[in-house]
């Protein structure tokens, strides 16, 4: 059976559109808001959830979303608990793909292997470790690939042909191109040179290409969309259900979605997509 990953994308390149990657913590801005706001998503128009897994020390991610995970924390989130989230989301979503976001230490208290099989079980598709580098992440990847999940790896403006040959043996399903130095929710985004290196990376291996870090509006989207297979949007859409009345955030986070999902479609349909 086709990874979900794979055959999502497989169906946004026939149908010539990006696809939309919305990042949001699990557990914030509360635990009970976590579901009803995956399913909105998935109506909203997201291909792809990175559900992120609240770490006491995410050192590759902005204020934004360190406060999300600390708050996430504070009321009682595990990995454990985001597991079982997904597989609840599960019972009635089996085609939009997840994807775990998160950190090594989590996953090293279960034990690598037992979290290999309780992502799989739960219905997870991908699982993108910050502190795992390629160097060190083979024996993950194997089991990760064995269960038909997808090992996702970060690659960075700064990385090297030898780090991305390195990732190109590796990912599957996708790879994520930071676009800008520094932590998620950063800076300017020059497009040029976003689309210089991922043409790069491109030329290196053989899955798409998300680009996150800098995205935080529908006009931001269209413009990495012309050089990117996918838009990953966090910081912007976990300040978006930060802000909301607590009985609205899954509303509010579908319909902030929407109107980027929207502006996608119309971008690439105005340039004869």
């Amino acid at each position: 059976m086709m990874n979900r990953i794979d055959a999502t994308f497989q169906a946004l390149h026939a149908a010539g559109r990006t696809a939309l990657i919305p990042f949001m913590t699990a557990g914030d801005p509360s635990i009970e808001s976590t579901l009803p706001t995956m399913h909105a998503l998935a109506s909203a128009g997201a291909d792809v959830i990175e559900l992120g897994v609240p770490f006491s020390d995410p050192m590759a991610d902005g204020p934004v979303i360190q406060r999300s995970s600390e708050r996430a924390l504070a009321r009682g989130m595990s990995l454990r608990g985001v597991l079982a989230i997904v597989a609840e989301f599960r019972q009635t979503n089996t085609r939009t793909p997840v994807v775990l976001m998160g950190y090594a230490n989590p996953i090293e208290a279960i034990g690598q292997r037992a979290f290999v099989d309780a992502a799989a079980q739960a219905g997870i598709d991908g699982v993108l470790v910050v502190d795992y580098p390629p160097e060190e992440a083979h024996d993950f990847a194997a089991m990760l690939t064995a269960r038909e999940l997808a090992p996702i790896f970060l690659l960075a403006p700064t990385s090297t042909p030898e780090r991305i040959a390195q990732v190109a043996s590796l990912a599957r399903g996708y790879v994520y191109y930071v676009s800008l130095r520094g932590v998620t929710g950063a800076g300017h985004l020059d497009v040029a040179d976003v689309g210089d290196k991922v043409a790069a990376i491109k030329s290196a291996l053989s899955i798409p290409v998300g680009v996150g870090f800098g995205i935080r509006d529908a006009v931001t989207a269209q413009r990495i969309a012309r050089v990117a297979d996918a838009i990953v949007i966090g910081s912007a859409l976990v300040q978006t259900m930060l802000d909301a009345p607590a009985d609205a955030v899954p509303g509010t986070a579908g319909a902030w979605l929407h109107e980027i999902r929207i502006a996608l479609d119309e971008a690439q349909i105005n340039r004869g997509e």
